[in-house]
């Protein structure tokens, strides 16, 4: 049944593919001829024009984050696995896939523009502002959140064998240091056929040396002093070096460690997807792992409230993510060597996050009882139990799933610096690539507070939580609302070129509404006087969400009709022009 219903779903994501990505291409008038911004205004630090293999291991890499291992573990456990199989599916082909495709058709049309600045130049400077802001401040959540996951995983310890506590960490280390030889050697003339054939094979045997020499997480309280809160919180040491890292990889040239480490990982991310997926398919037709879990939990819980909005504001990445918009307006447009490599880069890789969604989910189908605890161990865990059928130890297996979700988080985590930064400059103008080192130091001084702020939980009194969890909630209303008004933006394009629009406004239709609605959920119930559990910080954080967005609507209407204007005085001019020759 379990191998049925995953056959049957990836083939639903391979004619999408073939079909509405063709009719995607065709609404956007996808043509090679166009130069891109990568071959005119190459600068050979963020401007680097990357073969598509190279940049789909990176764009996927960095829009994968823990989003779609995460989002649907939790929405299936709580709603059962039913309605997120559907949005999953519904969700990554009409409105996660045009997101995404929209996005980069879009930046690239406008010399490699953030998605703020393309506001700008159809709505107000304002407008603008508040984009920029709104996206700033995404992307500080990102970190936040991703920072504190990324240092846990090199903590944590599977529930299979509880002494490979550190094994992520080392095969982090030893990764990065492969992708960045792997970089220099591809920019001295190594082919990348040949150098793949060489790197690739190595960082699985990081894997394995990794699982030999872990880094004991004991160890790592000894770079701080005796009695300090580092020493006390060792966690809080790999956050430190975490952000160091962010840091030093938000500067360097991406064809240093950005493409190359992307690139290689991407193999970790797809022999996970595939092998993952694999060992479904055999333990289900030997009927190894059968469905155990619910099909349908009820429309209401108490942990995430009604299933709208909470379940297509949880699923997040696995079906729509705002974050990818960022990183194709950031990052990727710089780097896209023609047109024709939208399809694959954008609709490609957002279809392929949908099939891992998929394999995250199926490791709660299997499960007979609701999982507790960390969703990322959950995740580990079943692919380990899938892998086993494929003569891989069940410990080895889980090791591997959790170092694949580690590999999300931290390709996540320097993408997202590097575009805090690209924010940042666009904020203040600034265009000087010298600058790079002040900006991005604004962008992750943030985060030295946030990054080792712990707070009182309200759920357990004394206890105390790290800050991401404190904002959890407004975190994916925030990612979610940030594809609405993404979608919003290339719906004002498209108006402004006298084009089609409907295949994207019920899709931004749908989003404004179900973020809309979880916004004004958790103004009341964390706002309202005397309301039990409440944190007042998520409660201010969604009411500034939704004057903003109340904001950008209502510009939007304001200039519907002048776009309308432009767009046919265009035509006109260029009917007249035609008539003239």
């Amino acid at each position: 049944m379990i191998a049925a219903l995953f056959v049957a779903s990836c083939i639903v994501l391979a004619l999408a593919y073939r079909y509405y990505g063709a009719f995607l291409n065709r609404q956007f008038q996808i043509d090679d001829s166009r130069p891109t911004p990568s071959t005119t205004m190459t600068d050979g630090v963020d401007y680097v024009p990357a073969s598509r293999p190279v940049l789909f291991g990176h764009h996927f890499s960095s829009i994968a984050g823990a989003g779609p291992v995460v989002g649907p573990i939790i929405a299936a456990t709580w709603f059962g696995w039913g309605p997120v199989m559907a949005w999953i599916l519904v969700g990554s082909i009409l409105i996660g896939g045009v997101h995404d495709f929209g996005s980069l058709v879009m930046s690239i049309r406008h010399r490699a523009r953030s998605i703020a600045e393309i506001c700008r130049l159809y709505l107000s400077p304002l407008t603008y502002r508040f984009f920029l802001m709104f996206i700033w401040l995404a992307l500080v959540y990102v970190l936040v959140v991703f920072i504190d996951l990324t240092a846990a995983s090199y903590m944590a310890a599977p529930a299979s064998d509880p002494d490979q506590g550190g094994t992520v960490a080392t095969a982090s280390m030893l990764y990065i240091v492969l992708a960045i030889v792997f970089g220099l050697l591809t920019r001295r003339g190594l082919k990348l056929g040949l150098g793949s054939l060489i790197f690739v094979p190595l960082v699985f045997a990081a894997l394995l040396v990794a699982h030999w020499l872990p880094t004991d997480p004991q160890h790592i309280r000894l770079l701080a002093p005796a009695g300090s809160y580092f020493y006390e919180h060792p966690k809080y040491i790999w956050s430190a070096i975490l952000l160091a890292y962010c840091f030093i990889a938000s500067v360097t040239p991406v064809w240093l460690l950005l493409q190359p480490r992307d690139y290689l990982s991407s193999y970790l991310l797809f022999a996970c997807l595939g092998l993952g997926g694999l060992g479904l398919l055999i333990s289900g037709a030997l009927g190894r792992v059968p469905i155990q879990y619910e099909f349908f939990a009820g429309l209401q819980n108490a942990e995430l409230g009604f299933i709208f909005p909470a379940l297509f504001i949880t699923v997040a990445c696995g079906a729509v993510s705002g974050f990818h918009s960022i990183v194709a307006s950031g990052t990727t447009a710089k780097q896209l060597p023609q047109e024709s490599a939208v399809r694959p880069i954008a609709y490609g890789t957002m279809l392929t996050e949908g099939a891992l969604a998929l394999v995250a989910l199926a490791t709660v189908m299997v499960l007979a009882d609701r999982p507790a605890g960390n969703p990322m161990l959950t995740f580990a865990d079943g692919i380990g139990q899938f892998l086993s059928v494929l003569g891989l130890p069940a410990d080895l297996g889980t090791v591997f799933g959790l170092l694949a979700v580690s590999t999300f988080l931290l390709t996540t985590l320097d993408t997202c610096t590097r575009l805090a930064r690209y924010v940042v400059e666009e904020f203040f103008g600034i265009g000087n690539p010298r600058w790079r080192y002040a900006t991005t130091l604004a962008s992750v001084l943030p985060l030295v507070y946030f990054a080792f702020k712990e707070y009182p939980n309200p759920a357990s009194p004394g206890a105390m939580i790290p800050a991401w969890r404190v904002i959890w909630p407004a975190f994916g209303t925030t990612n979610q609302l940030l594809a609405a008004l993404a979608l919003l933006v290339v719906l004002v394009w498209r108006r402004a070129q006298g084009r089609s629009y409907w295949f994207i406004l019920w899709p931004m239709l749908f989003m404004l509404a179900s973020t809309g609605a979880s916004m004004v959920l958790m103004i009341v119930e964390n706002l309202s006087p005397g309301a039990e559990g409440a944190v007042p910080v998520i409660g201010w954080i969604n009411l500034l969400m939704l004057l903003m967005t109340l904001w950008l609507v209502g510009d939007t209407v304001l200039n519907w009709g002048r776009l309308g204007r432009v767009a046919a005085a265009e035509s006109e001019g260029l009917t007249a022009s035609a008539t003239a020759g």
